[in-house]
């Protein structure tokens, strides 16, 4: 079974930092791309980063340009998403989720699993 648990969300000023993780399991890890997206109070989930056995890939837009980093720690089958310089409009629940594919995709209808999520609120 595939299973997705993402944490590290939580309350933080504004120009403050975060990491997230995201723990993977049921699924061979080196294999399939896994991607962060986020999803703000009556918005549409937006896609931030994917990494897979070909590196990382960005779709984040201008507003997260340099202050997102995904990585990923193939012995502990987890993925990190590095946020610095968080502003509030970075206030979102942030979701880790894989295609079971090797590939990254930008759209979120083409991702199967998702973890939970996270709540990561900036305060002003």
């Amino acid at each position: 079974e595939v299973q997705l648990q993402a944490s590290g969300g939580g309350l933080v000023q504004a120009g403050g930092s975060l990491t997230l993780s995201c723990a993977a399991s049921g699924f061979p890890f080196d294999d399939y791309a896994v991607a962060w997206f986020r999803q703000a109070p009556g918005k549409g989930r937006e896609s931030i980063s994917c990494i897979s056995n070909e590196g990382p890939t960005s779709y984040h837009t201008d507003s997260m340009k340099g202050r997102f980093t995904i990585s990923s720690d193939n012995a502990k089958n987890t993925v990190y998403l590095q946020m610095n310089s968080l502003k509030s409009e970075d206030t979102a629940v942030y979701y880790c989720t894989t295609g079971a594919s090797f590939r990254c995709y930008n759209d979120y209808v083409l991702y199967a699993y998702w973890g939970q999520g996270t709540q990561v609120t900036v305060s002003s």
